[in-house]
C-alpha cells in the first residue's frame, strides 16, 4: 500500500475502533467480529481501490464499491467516530479532512498512462 492509502486504511482501523469500543465493548485492539469482519471488508475495498495513491475519501469518490450494507455500516461508524477523532487521533483526523477537499475524477476519464501511474506511485 501507498503512503496515502496505509494512512487511509490507519484512519479507518481507529473509526472502527472507536465506534466498536463505545457501542459493541470491543477496542481498537480487541473488535467484536462484526467489527472485525467489517473492517477486512473496508481492507479489501481499500486494496482494490481504481485510484491507487489518488484515491479521494470515500465521500468524495464517484464510485462506489461498497455493498449498499456496509454502505450504510461506514456511514454509521464515520457519522459517530468522526467527531471523537479529533480529540483520540488529531493528525489522522485533520489529515482526513484535508484529504477529503481532493477532488476526484473518475478512472474512465484518465488517461492509459494516468492510471498505470497512479498504481505505481
Amino acid at each position: 500500500m501507498s503512503t496515502h492509502v496505509e494512512r487511509e486504511w490507519l484512519t479507518m482501523q481507529k473509526m472502527v475502533g472507536i465506534y466498536c469500543a463505545d457501542h459493541h465493548g470491543g477496542g481498537e485492539g480487541a473488535l467484536c467480529d462484526e467489527c472485525a469482519m467489517f473492517l477486512d471488508y473496508a481492507e479489501i475495498r481499500l486494496e482494490k481501490c481504481p485510484y491507487g495513491e489518488d484515491k479521494p475519501t470515500c465521500s468524495n469518490c464517484p464510485i462506489h464499491c461498497y455493498k449498499p450494507a456496509q454502505r450504510e455500516q461506514v456511514k454509521r461508524i464515520m457519522r459517530y467516530s468522526g467527531p471523537r477523532m479529533l480529540l483520540r487521533h488529531p493528525w489522522l483526523a485533520i489529515t482526513h479532512k484535508l484529504d477529503g477537499l481532493r477532488k476526484a475524477r473518475h478512472p474512465k476519464e484518465l488517461t492509459r498512462e494516468q492510471r498505470l501511474k497512479s498504481h505505481d506511485d
